[in-house]
C-alpha cells in the first residue's frame, strides 16, 4: 500500500510541474503563433500556383525545378498539417519539432525555387515569394524558442520524476522487512488404533 501511495505522490509532483511549466507561453499564445504560420503559408499558395516550371525547359532550365516546385507545394501542406497537430496538443515536443523542421524545409525549397523563378519566369514574382516567406522569420524564431522552452520543461519534469522515484525507492529499501508469517503446520491425521487380536 505504501508503494502505491509513493507512486501516486510522484504522479502528483509531475502533474504539478507540468501545470506550472515556467518557461512555456500559454496555449492561446502558441495557437496565435501557429495561426500566423498557417496564414502565411496560405499567402504562398496562390504565388506558388503561378509558377510554371514545365515551361522553363525551353529556356534550358534543369528538370530539378519541377521537383522543387512540387516539394514547395507539399511543404506548405505539411506545415499546415503539423501546425494543426501542435495547435491541438501544444505540449507535444515532437509536434513542435515537426512544425519547425517543416518550416525550415519550406524556406530552403522556396529559396532554391525563387532563383529559378527569377531567372526563367518573373523576377518580381521571385521577390514576392521571398518577401512573403520572410514574413515568417519572426514566427520561426518564436517557434524555435518555444520548442527549446518545451524541451527544457520536459527535461526538468523527467529529472524531478527520476529524483522522486529514487527517493521513494530509498524509502522502500530502508523499510524493515515484514515479519515472517507463521507457517501453518498441518494437523496430524489421527491414525486408527490397530485392532486387538481376538481369540
Amino acid at each position: 500500500m505504501r508503494v502505491l501511495t509513493l507512486l501516486w505522490s510522484i504522479g502528483l509532483t509531475a502533474a504539478a510541474l507540468s501545470a506550472q511549466s515556467a518557461g512555456i507561453p500559454p496555449e492561446w499564445e502558441t495557437r496565435k503563433l501557429l495561426d500566423s504560420l498557417v496564414n502565411n503559408a496560405r499567402k504562398l499558395e496562390p504565388l506558388v500556383n503561378e509558377i510554371n516550371p514545365g515551361s522553363w525547359k525551353d529556356q534550358g532550365a534543369p528538370d530539378a525545378y519541377q521537383a522543387q516546385w512540387q516539394s514547395v507545394k507539399n511543404a506548405i501542406l505539411g506545415l499546415q498539417a503539423s501546425s494543426g497537430q501542435l495547435a491541438k496538443d501544444p505540449t507535444r515536443l515532437s509536434f513542435a519539432l515537426d512544425t519547425l523542421f517543416r518550416l525550415d524545409g519550406l524556406n530552403v525549397y522556396l529559396g532554391s525555387l525563387a532563383s529559378g523563378v527569377r531567372r526563367y519566369q518573373n523576377p518580381a514574382l521571385a521577390d514576392l515569394l521571398l518577401g512573403v516567406a520572410d514574413e515568417n522569420s519572426a514566427n520561426r524564431e518564436s517557434l524555435k524558442q518555444y520548442a527549446l522552452d518545451l524541451a527544457n520543461s520536459k527535461e526538468g519534469e523527467l529529472r524531478v520524476m527520476e529524483s522522486e522515484a529514487q527517493r521513494c525507492l530509498g524509502i522502500i529499501v530502508k523499510q524493515p522487512p515484514p515479519p515472517p508469517r507463521p507457517v501453518a503446520r498441518p494437523k496430524p491425521t489421527p491414525v486408527p488404533a490397530p485392532a486387538k487380536d481376538r481369540q
